[in-house]
C-alpha cells in the first residue's frame, strides 16, 4: 500500500496532512509513504524530518502520487490535482462538498473513493477522528489571541497606584468547541465573558468555565440530533437580534463562531449592531469563510467600521500550523487504523463512521 501526502496549494493554507510522528505510525500499519517535497515547510516539518521518519520525497505532485492507494489532503484538491489522482485511490480531506459543486463529478470521473472528514459523526468512538473538533479547539484559542492583539487595551483588571484598569468584556457567539475554548482562553486572560448559543444545553458548559450565559426565550432545544446548532424560526431570530445588540453595546470584544453544517453562516451581527458598539471595540468573525456571522467582515482582512475593527482572518487553525497539523494528522491516523487490517486496506463499509463520511465511491455519489 502506498500513501501519498500532497503539499497544500489553496490560499491561506499552512497545514499538512501528515507529520513525521504519524508517518512512523502509518509505516507500522503497512504503508509506504511518499511526501511531496516542501509539504510540511509552512508547518515547520522539514523534508529531512520526513525522510528520517521513513518517508520518501516526491519532487512533484505527479511523482508523489505515482501508484498511490491512499492520498491525504487537508483541503479539497484543486481541479488540476484531481486529474493527477490515481484512478480508484482513496482520498481523505476536508473536502467541503457544499461549497465545491464541481468536486464530486471530477472525483467520480476518476473513480476516486473520497472521505469528507468534516462529516465524521459526533459519537464516542469517533472522537479521536473528529477533525472539526480538533481544529475548532485551536481556532477558538487563537481567536482570543488575535482579538487581544488587535484590541488596544488590556484584558485583565489591573489595580495600580495610577488607578484601576477595568477588565475587558468579551461576548462569544456560539458555544460549540471553538466557542468554549474561546471562553476558557478569554477567562485565563482575565476578561469578563458572556456567551450566547441557541442550544439550551450549552448553558451548563458555559457556566462551568466561568462564563455568563445570555439567554433568549425559546420553545425548542436549538440542537440537531448530531449535537450541532440548528436554524431557528423568525420570531426567535428577532428576539435573538435584540438581545445580541443590547449585549454588544456593553462589550469590548465579540468573537463569533456560529456555523450551520451545509448552509451559509447565520448573520448574527448587523451593521446597525456594529455602529452601536464602543469605538475601539473588536469583532473576530470565525465564520467568515462560510459567509460570515458579521455584516461587513472580509475574508483575510481587518475592516474598520465606525471605530470598530472587524477581523476576518481566513483559516484561523492555520495560524498555528504546527499544532493544527499534528492534531489533524492524528485524526487521519485514527481513521486509517479503522480501514487497515493485516497491512491491507479493507474499508468497513457497514461502519456508521464510514457511511457518514463517504462522499464518492466507484464513480457514484454516496451523499
Amino acid at each position: 500500500m502506498k500513501l501519498a501526502v500532497l503539499k497544500e496549494r489553496r490560499p491561506y493554507e499552512t497545514r499538512v496532512a501528515a507529520t513525521p510522528e504519524t508517518v512512523k505510525k502509518l509505516i507500522a500499519l503497512g504503508f509506504q509513504i511518499s511526501v511531496e517535497a516542501g509539504a510540511g515547510d509552512a508547518a515547520y516539518f522539514s523534508d529531512e524530518m520526513y525522510k528520517a521518519a521513513g518517508a520518501t520525497l516526491g519532487a512533484t505532485p505527479e511523482k508523489t502520487l505515482e501508484k498511490a492507494t491512499v492520498v491525504l489532503k487537508v483541503q479539497a484538491p484543486l481541479e488540476d490535482e484531481v486529474a493527477l489522482l490515481p484512478e480508484g485511490a482513496l482520498l481523505l480531506g476536508l473536502l467541503s462538498p457544499h461549497t465545491q459543486p464541481k468536486l464530486k463529478p471530477a472525483l467520480n470521473k476518476r473513480k476516486i473513493t473520497a472521505f469528507a472528514l468534516e462529516s465524521i459523526p459526533r459519537i464516542t468512538r469517533a472522537q479521536a477522528m473528529d477533525v472539526l473538533s480538533s481544529q475548532s479547539n485551536l481556532a477558538g484559542y487563537r481567536s482570543v489571541i488575535e482579538a487581544a492583539n488587535v484590541f488596544e487595551r488590556a484584558f485583565p483588571m489591573m489595580m495600580t497606584a495610577a488607578g484601576t484598569v477595568p477588565p475587558a468584556r468579551v461576548l462569544i457567539l456560539g458555544a460549540g468547541v471553538a466557542g468554549l475554548q474561546a471562553v476558557a482562553t478569554a477567562k485565563r486572560l482575565g476578561a469578563i465573558v458572556s456567551v450566547f448559543d441557541v442550544r439550551a444545553v450549552a448553558k451548563e458548559q458555559v457556566e462551568s468555565l466561568g462564563g455568563i450565559f445570555v439567554e433568549v426565550e425559546s420553545q425548542g432545544t436549538g440542537e440537531t440530533a448530531g449535537g450541532y446548532a440548528k436554524e431557528m424560526d423568525e420570531a426567535y431570530k428577532a428576539r435573538q437580534a435584540a438581545k445580541i445588540k443590547e449585549t454588544l453595546q456593553k462589550s469590548d470584544i465579540a468573537i463569533s463562531t456560529a456555523l450551520i453544517p451545509g448552509k451559509p453562516a447565520p448573520r448574527l451581527i448587523t451593521k446597525d449592531m456594529v455602529e452601536g458598539m464602543k469605538p475601539g471595540s473588536v469583532i473576530v468573525d470565525l465564520a467568515v469563510e462560510a459567509g460570515g456571522n458579521c455584516e461587513g467582515s472580509a475574508l483575510g482582512k481587518i475592516v474598520e467600521q465606525n471605530g470598530v475593527k472587524i477581523v476576518g482572518y481566513a483559516n484561523i487553525p492555520g495560524r498555528i500550523p504546527t499544532d493544527a497539523s499534528a492534531m489533524y494528522a492524528r485524526n487521519l491516523l485514527s481513521l486509517l487504523t479503522l480501514c487497515v487490517k493485516d497491512a491491507s486496506l479493507l474499508i468497513p463499509w457497514e461502519d456508521e463512521i464510514i457511511k457518514a463520511i463517504a462522499l464518492t465511491h466507484e464513480g457514484k455519489d454516496q451523499q
